[in-house]
Order: C-alpha cells, then structure tokens, then sequence
C-alpha cells in the first residue's frame, strides 16, 4: 500500500466490543447497603473520546464505505508479513496457504472482528489476505499466524442470512452450479438465483445437470434448452457412468470455481470425479425425506491437479439474495430483457401491468413460462 493513499480513517467498532465501563448499580447497592462513608463522585467528564466510544482512528485506505470493516485496508507492515489464501475457515480458526509454499493455522487480528460491517465473516475461503507468522516454540508444532489483513475482493457469491451478507466464497471468476435431476427433485427457481447472482458479481455461471442416469435425458432436455438458448453453458453429468465428466475437468481446468447447489446433489462426488485423489466425504440421500444430509459442513478451497483451484461449498436450501431489489430483478432475467422496452410504463413490473410486453412475450410463446414465473416468484419475495 503507497503512503500516499494511506490516511487516517474514522471506523465504527460493533457494539458490545468492549464492557460496560460505568456503573449502573447505585440503586441496588443502596438498597442492599444503604448511605457510605466515601466520598461521592463530584465531577465526570463524559467524551465521545473516552472507553465508552465506539469508534476508532485506523490509518489506512478507504473504500466507498469507510466504516465496513472489509473496504477499509488497515496499514500494516509488509515486510514482516506473507501474503496468502484462505483454504477454510472453521470457527475462530483459519488456514491459510502462504506465498512462501507452507500452510498456517491462523487467527484473525482482534481489529479486524470488532470493525462495524453487515458481513456475517470477517474471512471466508478464497479471500487474499496478509498474515503475521508467529514465532514456534517447537520444530515440531504447526506453523501458526495471525491474519492482519484482509485483501479487496471481487466475485464474491453471497446470500441473505440474518439481514446481514453472509459470503459463501471469494474471489472466483466461474460458477458451478450443480442440481441434480433426481434425489433431490430439481429446483430450477433455485438455479435462477444462483444465474442472477453471477450475472451480478461478474462471475461466469455453469449448469451441471447432475445424475443423468437416473432419468431419461428426454425428460430434461426442454429445460437445458430454455438455459443453452440464454447463453448459458449446461453440462450433462453423471458419476455412476461418467457421462460428461470429461468435459467438466475441460469446463473447470486452470479457473477459479465454486461449486454450489443444494444438499444431495453430488457436488462432492463429482469433485471426486474430477480429481480421484481428493477423497472427500460423500453420503446417501435420506430415504425418508429425498434431501440431503449435509455431509459438507464448510467452504473448503481446494488445487485441482489439472490447474487452478475449486471451492467446495456446504449444501444450500434456501438461497435469499443479497443486495438486489426487486425492481432490479428483471435486469438479471436475460430472456426478460429485449421485451421490457415494449411495456407501456416505464417503471412496469410486468405482472400486473396491461399492456406489458413481458407478459405478452409469455402469451405469444416468445418467453418461457416457468422461467417468467420464476421471475414473479423472486420479484414478490423481494
């Protein structure tokens, strides 16, 4: 970071960081003990610059919004630093691959969590980051680190948790998204999330069909045609007969994935397709209810030996969009798009509006059905 660009920067702290430093038991003490003999308190200076702020001075750079924790780029001292990616993050602990070909286990600089922001991780996999190496006591111990700083990010897949961001990975410039055509049953308004989403962060989003061979490929071909026609690259895959694994490890060499989709699909099952050393955990659908039994349990980047990297992410349900209204949501529709000129308002919602040309695209055959009730269904939520 240049010097010049540094400055100092006036950052909210979350509430609750620190303890409550006045008393609020005179009352109750009272009550209990009755009148002392001490002096009463004369006199108290009570200043936004004392322990009971919540804000604090960092030098560093700014971003658009100076008090989000992750657009503010603390200063820090490089020399003493490595730069590095975030492979996992469980709990307070992280590990980290750094530049220098050794793997830490890292915490995250106190700073760094107490920083105001609407994400719901401070670190989340995939993020660059600079790290502190701390001194070992034993040769034979774990390289340990201390995470000083969080580097800016781009492609980030996010979802609504909370009413905070909850990123499910950084850093990613391709989006797999996987559904499976049967056990789970296929949820095609769940893909149209996850298209609006990469449509949004820039990321280039792939449709992987998964376990083709337990349906007839007829049956889904009227669906990966509406999504090749868009433009969309859509892949049939199977791990029981290997259909279309070779042309995903084609799809997904030398990029920066994620793969996501919901629990039962196959997302770890085709990786071990992909790359057969890998060995990660897979189980069965639950036979009571056809869902899956979240086997993976967090966001774990991993190097694929035929180049670049993946990121295998924790089945998802229910995906609320981040950072997207409604009146946005049909600019995310490609199909949507060439006939919103012909509505006769401008501000049209094309479900209630007469005439709208959206809707007459739908009545005329020009606009898929499912996908424009798909649209209706995420336009209302939002």
């Amino acid at each position: 970071m240049s010097k010049k660009k540094s400055r100092k920067v006036r950052t909210k702290l979350k509430k609750g960081h620190q303890g409550r430093r006045r008393r609020g038991d005179f009352t109750r003490e009272f009550e209990k003990h009755g009148f002392r003999d001490i002096d009463p308190v004369r006199q108290e200076r009570l200043s936004g610059k004392g322990d009971l702020t919540r804000h604090r001075t960092v030098i560093g750079e700014a971003g658009s919004d100076e008090h989000d924790a992750i657009k503010v780029q603390l200063k820090i001292n490089e020399q003493d630093c490595i730069r590095g990616r975030v492979y996992s993050v469980h709990g307070l602990d992280c590990v980290v691959a750094g530049s220098d070909g050794q793997q830490y286990r890292c915490a995250i600089r106190g700073l760094l969590k107490n920083l105001s922001t609407d994400q719901r991780n401070v670190v989340v996999a995939g993020d660059i980051v600079m790290i502190r190496p701390e001194a070992s006591t034993d040769a034979g111990d774990r390289n340990e680190a201390l995470i000083v700083r969080v580097e800016p990010r781009y492609g980030c897949i996010s979802r609504t948790s909370k009413g905070q961001q909850h990123v499910l990975v950084s850093n990613v410039d391709q989006l797999l998204i996987v559904a499976s055509v049967s056990q789970p049953e296929l949820k095609p308004n769940l893909i149209d999330r996850f298209l609006m989403t990469a449509e949004k962060v820039g990321c280039r989003p792939v449709i992987c069909l998964n376990k083709m061979d337990l349906v007839e490929p007829a049956e889904i071909q009227p669906l990966a045609g509406t999504y090749g026609q868009l433009g969309y690259p859509t892949v049939f895959t199977s791990t029981t007969t290997g259909l279309g694994i070779e042309q995903l490890r084609a799809i997904v060499k030398d990029k920066q994935n994620v793969v996501v989709g919901q629990s039962g699909v196959g997302k770890s099952s085709l990786l071990n397709s992909l790359d057969p050393g890998l060995q990660l955990r897979t189980n069965a659908v639950s036979s009571d209810n056809q869902k899956g039994k979240h086997t993976t349990t967090a966001a774990q980047l991993i190097e694929m030996e035929l180049g670049g990297y993946i990121v295998d992410t924790p089945g998802i349900r229910q995906f609320q969009l981040w950072d997207i209204v409604a009146e946005e949501v049909a600019g995310f529709f490609r199909d949507l798009r060439p006939f919103i000129n012909s509505c006769r308002y401008p501000n049209c919602t094309h479900v209630h509006e007469s005439p709208c040309g959206v809707k007459q695209a739908v009545a005329d055959g020009l606009l898929d059905l499912r996908r424009y009730e798909s649209y209706c269904q995420i336009r209302t939520e939002l």
